[in-house]
């Protein structure tokens, strides 16, 4: 991949040097980084709500005057509900699904994500961090060590922000560097069942290195012991080890022009993919000497699995204000290391396993000019660019009975992808109150295949290109000075992809999204928010992956089409200074239409499942909870010298499918969240106490069917702990 290496290298000179020449958005401005960015924050008066200031339009704006069902979250709110890392915001915004299957982050949003997990099958939720796009669903285990805000935008995001955000976007804020000294630092204690322990260690500081030059350092370390019992050789599985570092350094060398510069190194070992088979269905039934699991948190495997990553990442943000308008770049790189070793027929007997080894390498490039004087007429134009490279060695091996071998094919993929668009988008003001907004984009993608097995070459450099033109319609209308409503009616789609596991020099068809959305948002008083949004999606050519018939590979084709509808109702409440609460629910119908050839998995008394193609039409989509929700609560008040805090957090679902025949599922659960600390008037330090999964809830974060096995991988069990922080 030395091709991407050098354009890397140029790119990122070329931003640093001229920056009219870059590529960026406006996620992350100093602005941005000092805005008041959740519900319970920016307050008013001291039991009011104040303005929320984000990003999802990708210039700043009131959360109130954004024509978009979005979800923000601070910093706060996510440590009060236990909300670590951007799968588990599951527990916090409606209508997302933290899903996972293995090593790939799989995030839901309104029934709509991506299952697979080739190389260049980016998630279609798409994922930002600091204006960067992350594109690789193995790479997307993100910490939240030192987080402003988290937007979580619900609905398609075609025009703006574009790339693969068909479903939805993620976007995460952390803060610039600060040219005042501050920092903290925190350690958390906790134990799990079998006296499992759960460590994490977390420190944050900022300062000036010059008048002109600021930076910042985030480290965390995270570990924890194994709390899934190893039924084969005794002890335990799923432990992990994370350790991730990220620094900022801030240039402001005149008034009107800023540079940012960000590297991340992120590391983790662990033994969380250790499967296990629900209902004891696996094909080792069927020969004797299988050990089957009677409970969750329990695995029977040939040998102690493998999840190793290591990701590198580095970005470089400019912005220029020119007066009337404002210009701003973003470029980004990461290269990814990645190694998994997994038992395919989740038993101890030796019938299948899967090896996998990735290697990716990718860099994007976006500059967007936007106006930046206030008037009638508000407009952005920009252009993005997005480039990667990977390989794989896979070996999906199976055995017809334990006393053989495991053998198969050995397969080398080499994938490559380019994608070129430009975009814009204004609202116009057409009388006081009453707006109007056009959007557009337009993209053309390549994609390269090489596929070797056995070590020959079976598909040489296979090409396919796709163009796409995208558009958004908008109106917005201020009833009054706290009540709008808005309608959009848009379009996205996801690039058609190769399959990696497969010989075929064909790629499946890009999928399409067109959606209908009305909303309401309102603050009739002062400490009452409530957001309503109702949507209608005909989504066409769903891209889904499943399980080979004949092995532990995959397989990725194109469904017809689905219909999706549903709403969210979002209310946050301050009634007095010491308390905030919030809540909301999500009623999302999600229905296959016209999908006679799906891949279907049904049980074999002795154990797998009959691998049949049928008709899934009229079937609940996978990841697609009819009803989801969540309630939290902020409590403070002054006792003695110090400062006690209850917070809690409440997250609910109904039943979650995992198959297109709607026979393998999650039933509907509860997670409990609940943390009580204290901090002292000088507000040093801060010492607590903390529970995550209070109930002990059995919560599957993935379900598996397969020729050999439906298996399955469980939330963690209850966690009980204590925590400092300090101020440095």
């Amino acid at each position: 991949m030395a091709w991407l290496k050098a354009h890397s290298i140029t790119l990122l000179c070329a931003t640093a040097l001229t920056p009219q020449t870059a590529l960026a958005q406006s996620v992350n401005t100093a602005q941005e980084q000092n805005s008041s960015t959740g519900p319970e924050a920016s307050q008013e008066a001291e039991t009011g709500l104040g303005d929320i200031v984000v990003t999802a339009t990708r210039r700043e704006a009131k959360l109130q005057d954004v024509p978009i069902a979005v979800t923000a979250v601070t910093g706060d709110t996510l440590a009060a509900a236990d909300v670590s890392t951007v799968r588990s915001l599951t527990q916090v915004v409606p209508g997302f699904i933290g899903s996972r299957n293995m090593g790939v982050f799989q995030p839901v949003v309104r029934g709509v994500g991506s299952t697979g997990i080739s190389i260049g099958d980016e998630p279609n939720i798409a994922t930002y961090v600091d204006g960067v796009y992350q594109p690789e669903s193995a790479a997307n285990w993100i910490d939240l060590v030192e987080v402003e805000r988290v937007e979580v935008l619900r609905g398609p995001q075609g025009t703006t922000f574009g790339r693969n955000a068909t479903g939805g976007l993620i976007n995460v804020i952390t803060p610039d560097p600060s040219f005042d000294f501050r920092g903290k630092a925190s350690l958390r204690v906790g134990r799990m069942r079998r006296d499992a322990g759960d460590y994490d260690a977390r420190v944050y500081f900022t300062g000036p290195l010059s008048e002109n030059a600021a930076a910042d350092f985030a480290a965390l370390f995270r570990k924890n012991d194994g709390y899934i019992d190893d039924l084969v050789r005794g002890g335990t599985l799923g432990n992990q080890r994370v350790i991730d570092l990220r620094s900022k350094l801030l240039f402001e060398p005149t008034d009107n022009f800023k540079v940012v510069l960000t590297g991340e190194y992120f590391n983790q070992e662990s033994t969380t993919n250790s499967p296990q088979p629900l209902d004891g269905n696996t094909a080792g039934r069927r020969f004797p000497g299988v050990i089957l699991p009677t409970d969750a948190w329990q695995a029977s495997l040939t040998k102690d699995p493998t999840l190793d990553l290591k990701r590198y990442s580095a970005a470089l943000h400019t912005k220029l204000d020119l007066g009337s308008v404002a210009l701003d770049t973003t470029t980004g790189y990461m290269l990814l290391r990645w190694k998994q070793d997994t038992d395919s027929d989740a038993s101890n007997l030796q019938l299948g396993n899967f090896l996998a080894d990735f290697n990716v390498e990718s860099i994007s490039q976006e500059i967007k000019l936007n106006s930046a004087n206030p008037g009638p007429f508000q407009w952005l134009l920009g252009g993005y660019f997005y480039q990667f490279g990977g390989n794989s060695f896979l070996q999906p091996w199976t055995a017809a009975n334990p006393t053989l071998p495991l053998a198969g094919p050995t397969l080398e993929p080499e994938l490559e992808g380019r994608s070129f668009a430009g975009f814009g988008e204004g609202t116009y003001e057409v009388t006081p109150g009453l707006f109007f907004t056009v959007g557009a984009r337009y993209t053309t993608e390549t994609r390269n295949f090489t596929q070797r097995i056995n070590g020959n070459v079976v598909v040489n450099d296979a090409e396919e290109t796709f163009n796409k033109f995208n558009y958004k319609l908008g109106v917005r209308y201020e009833i009054t000075d706290n009540t709008s409503v808005y309608a959009t009616y848009s379009t996205a789609f996801k690039s058609g992809v190769f399959n990696m596991a497969a010989a075929s020099a064909t790629a499946v068809d890009p999928e399409n999204i067109s959606a209908a959305e009305f909303g309401i948002k309102s603050d009739p008083l002062d400490w009452l928010r409530t957001n309503l949004s109702i949507y209608y999606y005909d989504y066409q050519d769903l891209q889904l992956q499943a399980k080979d018939a004949i092995g532990p590979s995959y397989i990725l084709q194109n469904a017809a089409n689905a219909e999706i509808y549903g709403g969210e109702f979002e209310v946050f409440v301050r009634p007095v200074a010491d308390l905030t609460l919030r809540s909301a629910v999500a009623y999302t119908h999600a229905r296959y239409q016209d999908f006679p050839d799906a891949q279907g998995f049904f049980p074999r008394a002795d154990g797998g499942n009959d691998v049949v193609t049928f008709d899934a039409s009229d079937n609940v989509m996978t990841r697609a909870p009819e009803w989801s929700g969540n309630v939290g609560f902020d409590w403070g008040h002054d006792i003695g010298n110090g400062r006690i805090t209850f917070a809690g957090n409440l997250s609910w679902s109904s039943r979650v499918y995992y198959d297109f025949a709607n026979l393998f599922s999650q039933p509907s659960y509860t997670l409990i969240n609940g943390s009580v600390s204290w901090t002292p008037e000088s507000e040093r330090f801060k010492i607590g106490l903390w529970v995550t999964n209070l109930t002990n809830e059995k919560v599957l974060q993935t379900v598996r069917p397969g020729a050999l096995s439906t298996d399955g991988f469980y939330e963690q069990p209850r966690k009980i702990g204590i925590s400092i922080e300090t101020k440095l």
